[in-house]
């Protein structure tokens, strides 16, 4: 019969440093303050402390931005590795992203402006104030 100090994959994480493993958040600190914020769900439970121990096959549900993410735990992962490999790591259950909504204005790609940009405003600005 195999224990938990003998079996790594059966070992409890801490929840916060899971979710940095599958790179759900960019630093364990991040992943520590969204715990204790009190709107993840582990099984259906609110959790509000980033000690909880997850094991393979607990589902996780927390929002990020304005999507909800339902991870379900496959290993707790030994490091944090490349995003290939911490994939490996959970199933996504989410549901899909909603459609783009084309009618709110999107920002213009072009960057940070230029002179040449200023001058045209400005020239574009004296014809309306005259």
């Amino acid at each position: 019969m195999a224990t938990h100090a003998s079996d790594p994959a059966l070992t409890p994480i801490r929840l916060d440093k899971w979710l940095w493993h599958v790179r759900a958040f960019k630093s364990r600190s991040l992943a520590a303050q969204a715990v204790a914020a009190g709107r993840m769900r582990l099984n259906g439970q609110l959790v509000s402390k980033p000690a909880q121990a997850m094991r393979p096959g607990d589902v996780l549900t927390f929002v990020i931005g304005d999507r909800v993410r339902v991870l379900c735990m496959i290993a707790p992962g030994t490091r944090r590795g490349p995003a290939t490999e911490a994939a490996t790591l959970y199933d996504d259950l989410s549901p899909p992203p909603p459609p783009r909504d084309l009618s709110r204005p999107q920002a213009d790609p072009g960057g940070r402006p230029q002179g040449r940009d200023r001058r045209s405003f400005d020239a574009t600005r004296a014809r309306w104030v005259d």
